[in-house]
């Protein structure tokens, strides 16, 4: 039986449910922000997933840190979506990724110090 790995499952989800987002926003006419969130929140989970095949630790983290920059990125564009009044906006989503941030941030930590 294969262990769960929280952040894989928590990255698909919120990949999928950013693929419905964008979607919204680009019924909207919104295609700058749709496709430029639609990059950074999945390649969030890509490099997460690709850190599961790494060729060594420094890789592991070197992804990880990459997953990381593209999640800041990704609460970013949440972020103008939220202040803007002609933007929809989903509180779970912005949600989410401060979730996938806290995790991901955990794992960089223990990484770092097993490194050692």
């Amino acid at each position: 039986m294969n262990k769960q790995n929280i952040i894989l499952e928590k990255t698909i989800d919120f990949s999928l449910e950013i693929i419905q987002y964008c979607d919204q926003l680009e019924a909207k006419k919104k295609y700058v922000i749709a496709r430029q969130l639609l990059r950074s929140a999945t390649s969030v989970g890509a490099n997460v997933h690709e850190a599961q095949n790494c060729e060594s630790k420094a890789d592991f983290i070197h992804k990880i840190k990459i997953a990381a920059k593209e999640a800041e990125e990704t609460k970013y564009w949440l972020t103008l979506c939220e202040k803007s009044d002609s933007y929809p906006f989903d509180e779970k989503l912005k949600h989410t990724i401060q979730e996938i941030n806290l995790i991901i941030y955990k794992i960089l930590s223990t990484s770092i110090k097993s490194k050692k």
